[in-house]
């Protein structure tokens, strides 16, 4: 596979406009000029992340898999290196272990304070 063109967040966030329409989502860049009349959630949608970077949003939404295959067709490039977004290295499970783990700490915590005020 031919490695992607390179842009800066700077570069990207000249593509503003309804008639010239990327945004970035994981540190891919994406031009969907031609796609926003197509959009399922409506060209407003696009138009808010012109220029940005999209990823949470396009998350949050929780797209299918069919949508996140048709995206590939509007991929242009990626943003350069020293841009690019730091990849966390938690798994979903290891976060819920912190979570877990702080709730359970934090539990404990209250209790022993109970008890302590109890005497």
């Amino acid at each position: 596979m031919a490695s992607l063109k390179q842009f800066s967040r700077a570069e990207v966030a000249k593509h503003n406009t309804q008639q010239d329409l990327w945004f970035i989502i994981d540190d891919k860049v994406y031009d969907v000029t031609e796609f926003q009349n197509e959009h399922p959630g409506g060209e407003e949608v696009l138009f808010e992340s012109a220029g940005k970077d999209a990823t949470n949003e396009f998350n949050d939404v929780g797209h299918s898999t069919d949508a996140k295959q048709q995206m590939k067709q509007f991929l242009v490039g990626e943003i350069i290196e020293a841009e690019r977004k730091k990849k966390s290295k938690e798994t979903d499970c290891q976060r819920m272990a912190i979570i877990i783990g702080s709730a359970l700490g934090l539990g404990l915590g209250l209790i022993l304070i109970y008890k302590a005020l109890k005497k």
